[in-house]
């Protein structure tokens, strides 16, 4: 029984958050495709099952989504266990992404940092980091957003306080963005072909 409630708990938030989120998708979509027909990067960050969230989008850029089109410029933060060790070691914990983001990003690229909390250090410094590189910023958050939706340029907040539904919802707008944007550039590559 409390599997199937749990289903209409995720089913009844989502219904939600396309009713009250869908002017910020959008407008992240829209900052995701910008940045890759600028030729700029998306970077992905996050903490634990946030951390899988980023990895797993980040795949779906480089690799493919669901339609024929070339790889776009995409990188998770939380993948080399060489550099977070050793920033963890060497700084900190809170500094493993921030130092990634200073080595790596460049103006105009965009970081997007998974949080159901909005209160990880290491993501609020991956936050002003990016900032300091002219970099834009987006964040999927939960649980009132935190600290975190304060600092960044587009903040998208689940309300729920449950980390499970938040992470599901979380992945399920990722998708969505990664939608519009493997639609787009299909398309473009679809058109550019036949010329």
């Amino acid at each position: 029984m409390k599997q199937s409630s749990d289903l209409i708990e995720l089913s009844e938030l989502a219904a939600v958050c396309a009713r009250e989120l869908e002017g910020p998708i959008a407008q992240a979509g829209l900052m995701v495709q910008e940045t890759l027909e600028k030729g700029g990067t998306l970077f992905f960050c996050g903490n634990g099952g946030s951390a899988a969230d980023a990895q797993h989008l980040a795949a779906e850029y480089v690799i493919r989504f669901k339609r024929a089109r070339g790889p776009l410029r995409a990188l998770a933060l939380t993948t080399d266990t060489s550099v977070l060790t050793a920033g963890a070691n060497d700084f900190s914990f809170e500094d493993v992404f921030a130092r990634q983001v200073e080595a790596l990003g460049q103006e105009g690229d965009l970081l997007v940092l998974h949080s159901t909390s909005g209160e990880s250090e290491n993501l609020l410094r991956a936050a002003a980091a990016a900032r300091t590189a002219r970099m834009f910023t987006v964040a999927l958050l939960a649980c009132g957003g935190g600290r975190l939706r304060q600092e960044v340029d587009l903040a998208l907040v689940i309300p729920t306080e449950t980390v499970a539904r938040a992470q599901e919802l979380h992945l399920a707008i990722g998708h969505a963005i990664c939608e519009r944007v493997d639609r787009y550039f299909a398309e473009r590559s679809s058109a550019e072909g036949s010329l």
